[in-house]
């Protein structure tokens, strides 16, 4: 009677003599895996990404941003006119109409074209009030943020973005220099400590300006008062859903609108992740499916190939069965050499996936994240899919009669 080692031994025997068949077998389970792993790894980390991005916006946030139509009445086209006003901001900042709310920054933006005394670069140029550092969680870096006096005044001073103040002044503290921003002169009062570039999204790419200034000298808008969004600070994050009713009903009222004709739209940080990780997860469900259907195909090619085994060893199995073995001992036999090509490939393609993470997190600029669970079901699923591949061919071998067997040519 054989025994498991000896089949395993006899089984690795059986593969090691068509080692370049067992091989292309093993291909399509080892492509199969590693796009798996791949493709959940690059979904988490997107995710990941993209959670860590709207966190860095700022804590308990909540941001009110227009539903815009054009000039001609259609949505999406022509120029647009933003429903948000300062007036609406103010409102907002009143603790008699949203009492958990504690900081309010209106903001406008617009891409300036800025000139140093070095060189010239293009940013985007942001109106706001001196809140934003806070709503924002922001920092300086050197120098200091504008005042609530320099707004009134509409004083021309600016706050660098530490990328752009590394383009516009490679040498030297940029404090206390002047930098033209669409032709206007401005004082750089600081810059903000650096965020980190996370994919194409550059938070440090940006010149901030009171926003009085930037409605009198930088807004492309008609409307003096008009913003494009603005952004609040909720108390602490158990009140943050009173604080989005409060502003969402505040809103509505200012503007006599309904909540099925608001011309705005109201957004917590929270809603915002949980939008972001419900697009991503359904983004790999469907990238992960197109990616399972290669180990189906590698899973047929298993079951090709031991068919074509059986086929080539009828008169092996007749002499063995002649020799005293079973047909569970033959089952078995085929089903170990089935098994070995889903682990084997499992193995290879687990550590190509490891090694496409490698490669690809640099050069997309997102973590791909591979995590431990996965790994182990991806090699219980190639060890799966190899035993599930055998069963059809160790049967037939299993069931072939011995005479017959031994006559076969």
């Amino acid at each position: 009677m054989m025994g498991w080692s000896e089949t395993v031994r006899t089984a690795f025997s059986a593969l090691n003599a068509r080692r370049m068949r067992s091989a292309l077998t093993m291909l399509g389970i080892l492509i199969g895996i590693a796009a798996v792993m791949l493709t959940v790894g690059l979904g988490q980390g997107a995710q990941q990404q993209i959670t860590s991005q709207i966190n860095a916006l700022g804590s308990n946030l909540i941001v009110v941003t227009p539903s815009q139509s054009s000039s001609g009445g259609f949505r999406g086209g022509g120029s647009t006119v933003s429903t948000l006003t300062m007036q609406d901001a103010a409102m907002l900042a009143d603790a008699a109409v949203a009492p958990d709310v504690v900081a309010v920054a209106p903001t406008s933006s617009t891409s300036g074209s800025l000139q140093s005394s070095e060189t010239t670069w293009t940013s985007t140029v942001v109106g706001t009030v001196p809140q934003w550092l806070d709503v924002r969680a922001r920092t300086v870096d050197s120098g200091r943020f504008f005042t609530q006096a320099e707004v009134d005044s509409s004083a021309k001073v600016a706050v660098l973005g530490s990328s752009t103040a590394s383009e516009l002044f490679s040498t030297g503290s940029p404090v206390g220099q002047t930098v033209s921003i669409n032709g206007n002169a401005f004082t750089i009062i600081g810059v903000l400590k650096a965020e980190g570039t996370s994919g194409t999204s550059n938070q440090d790419d940006t010149v901030l300006v009171p926003i009085s200034t930037f409605a009198a000298g930088l807004s492309t808008s008609s409307n003096a008062s008009a913003v494009s969004s603005i952004y609040l600070s909720g108390r602490d994050t158990d009140s943050l859903s009173a604080a989005y009713q409060q502003v969402k009903t505040a809103l509505l009222a200012t503007h006599q609108v309904t909540s099925d004709s608001a011309d705005f739209t109201v957004t917590t940080q929270a809603s915002l992740v949980e939008t972001a990780a419900s697009v991503t997860g359904i983004l790999t469900l469907l990238l992960g499916g197109i990616a399972a259907i290669s180990l189906l195909v590698g899973g047929i090619g298993v079951m090709n190939i031991m068919l074509v085994s059986v086929s080539e060893r009828v008169r092996e199995i007749g002499l063995r069965k002649a020799l005293g073995a079973t047909p569970g001992v033959i089952r078995r036999q085929f089903l170990v050499e089935a098994g070995i090509l889903g682990v084997f490939g499992g193995l290879i393609g687990v550590g190509l996936g490891f090694a496409g993470a490698a490669i690809l997190t640099p050069l997309l600029g997102i973590s791909v994240l591979i995590s431990v669970p996965a790994t182990l079901i991806a090699l219980a699923v190639s060890l799966g899919i190899g035993l599930i591949a055998g069963v059809y061919p160790a049967s037939r071998a299993a069931r072939l009669a011995p005479i017959d067997a031994l006559r076969s040519e």
